[in-house]
């Protein structure tokens, strides 16, 4: 949608040869335009703008003058569609499609107006810009599609439950609430399930501790724990070929957390001989986890003995 732009180029006069053709005919009686509509005071805008409403209804729709005085309204009450879209800026559309929106409403408002009832036209636009807003709000907005009346029925549940809180000194019971609304407790849950249409949360979010009561399922995260479980899982029948030794010197090293100094005392070993076997042992290991299922399901060359040795996997 782009932005109104204002009709600038000037009509073909009656006669080639005028000098000015704005000193003569429909555009005589147009009063003088600012080089700068957009920058003029509020005050002068609304004086200007009466002038131009009531050249307006002189003038035939369809044609250049009419254009360009409808299109200098325009830009002289722009002012008033950003400050009904302040009002909006803490919505998730962009502030420029909400502006967009309510020129449209402005548009709609001035050919509306009726200059001779003696209504303001700030006073008759406003509702005009903010209805056409909210019908965006609501055309748009939703996550979820869901029938207007449920639009309205979560808007009227907002409204309802707080002038009850504030009554009550407490949350109105569903009950209440349903009372207070003037519909049946299945009503008033349906529209609750269509007010979660609104916003669509990710799936990826974190679900707070607090909150974990009134969010509905999530998808889970990926709990480290699974892939340990699956490494001692294919470790079991790798370990069960080993002989007493490899396994008691895996138990002190891994187990006791002894170091090679140590358990080399322990079984009448050198440090050096105690590091050549857990560099074989450990090697052995790896390669056979690597291994896929169906090769350590058959027969495989035993790492402490050089033999073979038949195991399930």
């Amino acid at each position: 949608m782009s932005p109104v732009a204002r009709y600038t180029a000037d009509p073909p006069p009656a006669d080639p040869y005028a000098a000015d053709p704005y000193a003569t005919g429909s555009y005589a009686d147009t009063p003088e335009m600012p080089e700068a509509p957009l920058a003029v005071s509020t005050a002068e805008a609304r004086t200007l703008s009466v002038a131009l409403f009531r050249r307006l209804n002189g003038l035939c729709e369809g044609t250049p003058e009419y254009s360009y005085v409808r299109n200098t309204l325009v830009e002289l009450n722009l002012s008033l569609v950003k400050y009904v879209a302040r009002r909006f800026r803490n919505r998730s559309e962009p502030l420029e499609d909400i502006v967009q929106v309510g020129t449209v409403g402005l548009i709609k408002a001035i050919n509306r107006y009726d200059v001779e009832r003696g209504v303001e036209f700030t006073t008759f636009a406003i509702p005009t810009i903010t209805g056409e807003m909210k019908r965006f709000f609501r055309d748009t907005s939703w996550s979820v599609k869901v029938p207007r009346r449920l639009q309205e029925l979560r808007l009227d549940m907002a409204k309802t439950h707080d002038a009850l809180e504030q009554r009550l000194g407490r949350r109105p019971t569903d009950g209440e609430l349903a009372q207070g609304l003037g519909i049946s407790t299945a009503a008033l849950a349906e529209g609750r399930r269509a007010a979660n249409g609104y916003t669509a949360g990710s799936l990826d979010t974190p679900v707070q501790e607090e909150e974990a009561g009134s969010q509905g399922p999530t998808l889970g995260t990926e709990d480290g724990a699974y892939e340990r479980i699956e490494c001692l899982e294919t470790l079991k029948p790798l370990l069960a070929t080993l002989s007493d030794r490899d396994r008691l010197i895996l138990s002190l090293r891994f187990g006791e957390e002894l170091t090679q100094t140590e358990i080399g005392e322990r079984l009448g070993l050198s440090q050096m001989h105690v590091s050549r076997l857990l560099s074989r042992i450990m090697a052995a290991l790896r390669t056979g986890m690597l291994t896929d299922d169906e090769v350590r399901s058959g027969r495989e060359t035993c790492p402490s003995t050089g033999g073979t040795s038949r195991h399930r996997a």
